[in-house]
């Protein structure tokens, strides 16, 4: 652990913390304590500095820890685990799970059905669809990525994501009652504000085996320098300290998405979106809105009313109802 993570660790119980008792314990100077502190803060660490007496976080950190994702795991899913990881940093977790299938069939990635897990506290290139960039905070975000080894690929895995935010959706409300909705094709909104996000990628041969990285990055307590940052890119952020959520631990939130997603993972195979539609249309956070879908050659502007079987969006405009399979979509206010 760098010392930066242990101040951090030592400051999760949210209770000030002398620099010089950080010192002492670290066996380290004040001014290396100091030096860690600002790192933290530049990470986008929300640590107050409490004059005369030392630092503290607003609300407390409970730091991730693999041991404790597994234990909280499922059966089914504790089943199907090869292996589960967590990081201090690193540039992508989905990126890191990738790699291990650049070649389909290498005896590094997990036999099929089964899935590795891995999770980070801070992502230096952390991104989102289309690369765009994700910001979250060392210990304010949950920052996951699932690698899963298919024997073919599910000829719905397009809609992959899409089932994905049903898994996410059902996570959550172990949380409590939270007014989450699912944006086309991958984001998690409340009140048109982004909670989370979804990434899907894959390496697959023809007919053949397939290996999938399902990446998830869900805002616990961005802190406002953060937020400020979120915003600065184009993007209203909400976290779950905003929806109540005061303390989140991360490890039982992890073990949570990952059962659900283990479980519809297996039940996609089966059925593909099917399973999943109804939950979809009950959070779809467009339907009825007008929407704007900008693609290569244009845009196109309509109302959502929906999606179709196959995940596609489905758009009514001049000229009938069309069908985007891929595509960015921008929601505009109702009229």
């Amino acid at each position: 652990m760098t010392l930066a993570q242990r101040v951090l660790v030592a400051l999760g119980d949210g209770a000030v913390h002398s620099g010089e008792r950080l010192a002492a314990e670290q066996a380290v100077s004040r001014s290396a304590i100091w030096k860690a502190v600002g790192a933290l803060q530049a990470l986008g660490v929300d640590i107050e500095a409490v004059p005369h007496s030392g630092y503290h976080l607003p609300r407390p950190l409970i730091a991730l820890d693999a041991t404790q994702i597994r234990a909280r795991l499922a059966p089914e899913a504790r089943a199907r685990l090869r292996q589960a990881e967590v990081v201090w940093s690193l540039a992508s977790t989905n990126d890191a799970l990738l790699s291990r299938g650049e070649r389909i069939g290498q005896a590094q990635l997990p036999a099929t059905g089964q899935f590795d897990i891995l999770a980070a506290e801070y992502q230096s290139a952390g991104r989102g669809r289309r690369s765009r960039q994700w910001f979250a905070p060392p210990g304010g975000a949950l920052c996951l990525s699932l690698g899963w080894s298919f024997a073919t690929l599910p000829k719905d895995a397009s809609a992959l994501s899409l089932a994905v935010g049903v898994c996410a959706l059902r996570a959550l409300a172990s949380l409590g009652k939270l007014p989450v909705q699912l944006k086309w094709p991958n984001d998690l909104l409340v009140a048109d504000h982004k909670l989370g996000g979804i990434l899907i990628e894959l390496r697959a041969e023809s007919a053949g085996p397939a290996y999938v990285v399902i990446g998830i990055g869900i805002n616990c307590a961005l802190g406002g320098a953060l937020r400020r940052r979120v915003q600065d890119s184009g993007t209203e952020p909400v976290d779950l300290a905003a929806l109540g959520v005061m303390t989140c631990d991360r490890n039982q939130l992890a073990a949570a998405l990952t059962n659900e997603i283990v479980r519809g993972v297996l039940e996609f195979e089966r059925r593909g979106l099917a399973s999943f539609a109804a939950e979809w249309r009950a959070a779809d956070a467009l339907a009825g809105r007008a929407v704007q879908v900008t693609l290569a050659g244009g845009d196109f502007v309509g109302q959502a009313v929906g999606v179709d079987t196959d995940g596609a969006l489905c758009v009514h405009g001049p000229g009938g109802t069309q069908r985007f399979n891929s595509g960015e979509v921008t929601v505009r206010p109702q009229t």
